[in-house]
């Protein structure tokens, strides 16, 4: 039976559209002044402390330099069996929480496998959470990690990718705690995909996300909760950050360092209306 692939929905917008170009433009993000400045070494070590990403999704241009931070951590650390990617519903197509149906997600850096048997367990764990591609047809907030991915792991993972168009705290709670029980005892890593607060001016957005970074910095998903209703923080995924959260600290994680937070204007020069980024690893 022929296998069931999902196309990339944003190869020439979100990121360079052909292996040779995509491969400088994430280079070029390693390098770059608000990059980690080198490129990573794989290591060697199938599992390190690292149990967790928040990781943004804009096009490369605008926030790859700071998602090459939370990548160059990783890559430089561990070898994942299996990488989760949660990210934000931006089209509001498909089931409220959506698992991939497809078998192999592609970029124009090749295929990369869906782990049937723990995206099977998942959806068989939690009533909120349903097969639908429908979700991620068009979605890129999960797509624009993999490229970084597979630059550096090549086909050694396979991928969980879940979209979250309800982001409420007791479903991002639920999703946390299924993850947090089927990754028992494996060699994961869970990316939290989001951007922070979206088109304010550069002081306010600052202000803004610091808030959502303490309660982050503090794994406590509650606090940023609160923090994103309380002052009204138009990050785009609480939810998957929240999910993020609970997964890893019931898994063990004692730690968050943030690595760079930036803005959008830090690219473009324009602090009028900026969108922020920030790139934090969780560790155990």
């Amino acid at each position: 039976m022929a296998e069931n692939i999902r196309e990339p929905a944003v190869a020439g917008t979100f990121y360079e559209g052909t292996n040779q170009a995509l491969r400088q433009q994430i280079k070029d993000c390693y390098t770059h002044s608000l990059g980690p400045g080198n490129i990573p070494k794989l290591t060697s070590k199938r599992e390190g402390k690292i149990l967790g990403l928040v990781s943004p999704h804009a096009g490369y241009v605008y926030s790859g330099p700071v998602a090459a931070r939370g990548f160059y951590e990783a890559v430089t650390e561990e070898l994942p069996e299996v990488v989760v990617i949660l990210g934000p519903n931006h089209r509001g197509f498909g089931a409220s929480v959506a698992m991939e149906e497809k078998d192999i997600w592609k970029t124009p850096l090749g295929e990369t496998r869906i782990d049937k048997e723990l995206a099977e367990k998942v959806v068989g764990l939690s009533p909120l959470i349903q097969f639908d591609e429908k979700a991620h047809q068009r979605e890129h907030s999960l797509e624009v990690q993999l490229p970084f991915l597979q630059y550096s792991y090549g086909e050694s993972f396979k991928l969980v990718p879940i979209c979250m168009m309800e982001q409420d705290e007791a479903t991002s709670r639920q999703v946390g705690e299924v993850l947090s029980e089927v990754l028992k005892g494996k060699n994961s890593l869970i990316i939290a995909s989001t951007d922070f607060t979206h088109y304010q001016p550069k002081k306010i957005a600052e202000s803004q996300d610091k808030k959502a970074l303490e309660a982050i910095l503090s794994l406590d998903p509650k606090s940023l909760n609160k923090a994103v209703s309380r002052y009204r923080i138009s990050m785009c995924g609480s939810g998957p950050v929240m999910a993020m959260l609970v997964a890893t600290s019931l898994l063990g994680a004692k730690k968050a360092r943030l690595l760079k937070y930036a803005t959008s204007g830090d690219i473009t020069g324009d602090y009028g209306a900026v969108v922020g980024y920030a790139s934090v690893v969780v560790e155990k």
